[in-house]
């Protein structure tokens, strides 16, 4: 059996992997079920189901428990009780908006891999100090973007970023092309309003569209 922090590595390199992160908008098992599908079917097996609906768990539960080849997370964790729900309901990765010592440390209890939101110098070295080696650059678009990574990597080399708000297709490739960039998270592809019509085909397609992109850049 493989150890936790074994386990922990094998998601992040998944992420890597695939080097895009669908941000999703869920509400309930069902919604949650039929979007990982899309998911899948274009292409990419991952999924950050984050916490801004009150079925958020339930959609994560129904991923992790049906779909056990996606790699489900849970995005918008900001307290420790969150952290202990999404593992609870399945979630092999936590994303925070922000930088919570108490949320990183439940996760690391946990053997959970947790990428907390920074946009600091100051946020970064807590980080550090805290043992991240990855995290959420956020929000990306407002911190400066391509330019703030390549910034930041100067004093912290070896610190990997998963840069998230403001990804779109347009600026994915500007992204990915920065060796310390590791995945981005996006939510284009999986726009609120695709979820609330049902039109998983349109999902589906641009999942397709965002996965060929990537293997270009």
């Amino acid at each position: 059996m493989s150890s936790p922090s074994t386990q922990a590595g094998d998601v992040v390199a998944a992420l890597g992997a695939h080097r895009l992160v669908p941000v999703v908008v869920v509400d309930g098992a069902d919604e949650g079920a039929r979007l990982a599908d899309a998911l899948v079917a274009g292409g990419l097996p991952v999924a950050e189901i984050t916490l801004r609906t009150a079925g958020g768990i339930d959609a994560i539960r129904a991923v992790a428990r049906t779909q056990t080849d996606v790699v489900v997370g849970a995005g918008t964790v900001t307290t420790v009780d969150q952290v202990d729900a999404v593992v609870d309901a399945g979630a092999r990765y936590i994303v925070s908006p922000g930088l919570s010592a108490a949320v990183v440390r439940r996760a690391q209890e946990h053997g959970v891999p947790v990428l907390p939101g920074v946009a600091t110098p100051s946020e970064i070295m807590a980080a550090l100090d805290l043992g991240i080696d990855v995290v959420k650059l956020f929000p990306a678009s407002v911190v400066g973007g391509p330019a703030a990574i390549k910034a930041f990597s100067a004093p912290f080399p070896g610190l990997r970023f998963v840069p998230t708000g403001g990804v779109s297709a347009a600026n994915l490739g500007d992204y990915l092309r920065l060796a310390p960039v590791l995945a981005v998270g996006g939510s284009w592809m999986v726009e609120k309003s695709l979820v609330a019509q049902g039109d998983w085909a349109e999902i589906t397609r641009r999942t397709a569209d965002a996965v060929a992109l990537a293997a270009t850049a």
